[in-house]
Order: structure tokens, then sequence, then C-alpha cells
């Protein structure tokens, strides 16, 4: 935003605490009380009878439009639900009036009076009260900028989301979709938990994490980056299936798929496998598509998702193959690929090399929803290893528009395994998963159920559910880089 932009909103501001003054002259509190019962605007519009004249209805929200004709003031209403048509006039309202000459875009009001219609046809309340609930002294964003600054976007949620509906929608439509998630886990006798955000050992999942201090401790905590190792011990405790919608935390880079607070549903289920994972991951999200979704074939983008079932099937050797030519055990190729990517590859492990072939040939292709199965072993290490070949283990990701949203174990319950794993990650390496989590031993010793887990990112589901090209589009306050100084 330029100086000129500044100037100009400064000045509409300006003339909104001018009327907000002499609102306060007529002995009207600008800032309002209590107003209710209040009827939600798409109920009233639903219920309007043609032809009944003693209908009457009260409802509140924001003005989002205002036509002043003189005499008569036309008014869209706004409120969760959708908006409505206030009709004011001098002759209705009396001594009301002098408070309707000074209402503008974006004032909070309630309103009540007789239900009709326009000449043109709008259901509209003809009102006799009005009430002014909160004075707006800032100008609407169309009046300096407009809508067009997606950063600003992001910043002022609370304007994006009354000045743009189909916002207000994206966010229903997320909610909604968590509570078809949680229904359906329900109904299939698993149980919500809650498990620590604040941890003495950042453990679950290979990423930074952040780190906070309880005083009173004299202790060091880390932000979760997962939930798994503690929804493993409650598999020991006896939880047979649990899944908790939890918020994670990892200290990493920002990007249209990446925000370092985000989403996950993680699910585990005692006496299962990843193909037990694999089938409920389907249903789940097949049953999402089918609730809030026109159809199983999906827009995102220029993409075209198509939801339709069974969802493909394939290894990762396979999938190595078709789409980067490089048979999974030919080192030599793989590398030499690596080199054609433009990939640092000398100091790489070969199973990193591998996943950094994989992440750059094949992810892009995998548009509609594919699992990607069992994935070479050394990149698993809570993962049980297939017993007709150990160098894969039974994990697998579920890609959908080239990105990862779903992430499953065959999980590892033998404690002599997972100890050596964890020590492997400990040689020479400073990541998270290089601590080891000695208590989360000392529960596997004590005997935890075969099981299943899985992850899966709500964010990312949402995104591609909604059409959200990006995850800030999806989360109603995402990280941001500091504003500059010439921003507002």
């Amino acid at each position: 935003m330029d100086l000129t932009d500044l100037g100009e909103m400064d000045k509409f501001e300006r003339q909104r605490k001018d009327k907000l003054a002499r609102v306060v002259e007529l002995g009207i509190d600008p800032y309002g009380g209590r107003y209710e019962p209040a009827e939600a605007a798409e109920d009233i519009k639903g219920r309007f009878r043609d032809g009944d004249e003693e209908q009457l209805a009260r409802c509140a929200g924001r003005i989002v439009l205002l036509r002043d004709i003189g005499k008569l003031i036309f008014i869209t209403l706004r409120d969760s639900s959708g908006t409505i048509q206030i009709g004011l006039s001098k002759k209705l309202l009396s001594a009301r009036w002098e408070l309707a000459k000074l209402l503008e875009v974006g004032d909070i009001i309630g309103s009540a009076g007789r239900l009709g219609r326009t000449k043109t046809g709008e259901i509209t309340i003809w009102a006799d009260d009005l009430m002014l609930l909160s004075k707006c002294v800032l100008p609407p964003p169309e009046k300096f900028h407009g809508l067009a600054d997606i950063d600003q976007r992001y910043r002022h949620r609370f304007v994006d989301l009354w000045a743009n509906p189909e916002v207000m929608e994206r966010f229903k439509k997320r909610f909604a979709i968590v509570a078809t998630i949680r229904s359906f886990l329900e109904a299939r006798g698993f149980l919500e938990v809650e498990t620590p955000m604040m941890q003495t050992i950042a453990g679950g999942a290979a990423a930074k994490p952040f780190v906070t201090h309880h005083n009173s401790l004299d202790l060091d905590l880390f932000l979760r980056i997962s939930p798994e190792l503690f929804l493993k011990r409650l598999l020991v405790g006896g939880m047979e299936r649990v899944f908790e919608i939890n918020r994670n935390f990892r200290n990493e880079g920002l990007s249209r798929q990446h925000n370092p607070e985000f989403t996950m549903l993680e699910v585990y289920q005692a006496y299962g496998d990843y193909e037990v994972m694999m089938d409920l991951t389907e249903e789940l999200i097949g049953l999402c598509v089918e609730k809030h979704c026109r159809g199983s074939r999906v827009a995102f983008g220029d993409l075209t998702i198509d939801f339709g079932r069974p969802w493909r099937r394939a290894t990762y050797a396979e999938l190595l193959k078709e789409h980067s030519g490089c048979e999974i055990d030919d080192l030599k190729a793989v590398r030499a690929r690596a080199r054609e990517l433009n990939l640092e590859e000398t100091l790489m492990d070969d199973v990193v090399v591998v996943n950094e072939v994989f992440e750059a040939t094949v992810e892009d292709h995998l548009v509609s929803p594919t699992f990607v199965i069992d994935y070479p072993a050394p990149l698993c290490p809570l993962t049980r290893r297939k017993k007709e070949d150990p160098r894969y283990a039974e994990r697998f990701e579920l890609f959908i528009a080239g990105m990862e949203l779903a992430n499953a174990y065959t999980e590892l319950n033998d404690p002599v395994v997972q100890e050596e794993n964890f020590q492997i990650q400990l040689r020479g390496q400073e990541d998270t998963m290089a601590t080891m989590d000695k208590d989360f031993i000392t529960a596997l010793k004590y005997g935890m159920p075969p099981a299943g887990g899985l992850g899966i990112g709500i964010d990312r589901l949402v995104m591609v559910l909604t059409g959200a090209l990006s995850i800030r589009d999806v989360v109603l306050f995402p990280l941001l880089k500091p504003k500059s100084p010439d921003r507002q």
C-alpha cells in the first residue's frame, strides 16, 4: 500500500469518526448492547409467505451495501447465514431517522419490522425499530484498496470473512468436514483423546521443533511435532481405537502447502495394519467428498481430481520406475538421474538419494488419489517391515493433486527393534528423531498390540475439497512474515 492509499484511508476514517461523534450527540450508545432474539437472515427469507401482511422479523448483522435515496434507505444486511434487505423510511422510523442517516457500510445494526417485498420482488424488513450495535470507524476495504491484496486479506481475516462470502463459506465447509470426520470415527468405536502439546522430547516425526521453557520446573519443552508416541502409549494401556484431531508445530519454512502450525488427524486401531488404514482412509475421504462436494470429480486449479473408487494402489518401486525410469535397486542409475535433476547427491545416503529422485519425478504425477505403498525400510523407523521382503516397510502415503495428504503404517511394536532403529537415527544426526524416547521404549516392553496408525493432514484435505490452492486460504489465521513499515 502506498502513501496515497494511506492518506485516503485516513480521510475516510476521519469522516467516520465525525459521524461517530454525531451519534453520541444524539444520546445513542454507538456500541449497543444485547439484541435478542435475532433470527438468521436466511431463515427469515425461508419462512416468508407472500400475501401475509402480519409477518414480523428481527435481524442483526453488518451493513454490506447501503443506498440512500432521500426519504428511503435500502440496506443489505449480512449475518452468518447470508443477507437480507432492510428498508428504512423516515415515516416508519420517526425519531430514529437521524440515526439511519448516519449509518455507513460496515456498521453492525439490529433491525425489526414487518416483512414484505419491494417492487423488484426483494424480500425486505420494513424497519420500525433500529439499533446501532457497533460503529465501524475504519472504512471497508473497497473504499481505498479493495480486496485484491492477498496479504491484507490474510492479515485482516476479520474483514475478509464478512467482505467475501465465499471465504466464510469455505471455512464453514472446513468445520463441516471436521464434524464428518468425527462422526465417522465415533460411529466405528474410536475414542477421541487429547495428548500433550508440550513434550520433554520432540518425537514421532523428523522435524525441527519449537522450544519453550517452563519457569517453575526450569525445564525446556518442545511444542509437539506429532502426537504419535503418546497415542501408541494409549494402545499399550488398552484403548484399542483412538483418534486425535490435533495441532502440531514444526519450525520449518512457509509455502502454499506448509504452515508451521497445522492440524492433523491421527488414528490408531489395535489389531489392524496399514491395509486396514488404507480402507479406512478411502472410506473416510470418500464420505467427505460425497457430503461436501458436488460429485466425485473435483476441480483444483487447473487439475481435475477424480475421487471415483477404488483408488489406485501402487508400490513405491513401481512408481519410481514408471516416472523416473530407474529400478529402485539400480543405485548407479538413480544417482545419475539425481544429477540430471541437479540434486546434490554425493554426500547423501543411497536411500535418501532414492527418495529425493522419487519426490522430484513421481509426486507431481499423482493427481487423483493414489496410495503409494511399501516404502524403503530405512525411511520408516517406526514401521513394521514386510515379512516377505524386509527391505520394505508396511507404510503408505496417500497423494492427491501432487500433495501428500495421509501417511500410515503397520506400527512397529517390537521394543528391541524399535530401540535399534532409534540408535541408528542417533548416529551422527541432530534432527528430532535422533532423540531416544526411553519412556516409549518402556511402554513397548509392556506390550503394544499389533496396530495400524494413520495421519491425515486436515488443512491439505480441506484445500483439495474446497479448491483452495494455498494453505493460507483454509487456516483462519496463518503465520505471515512481519509487515513492512509502509503497510497497514
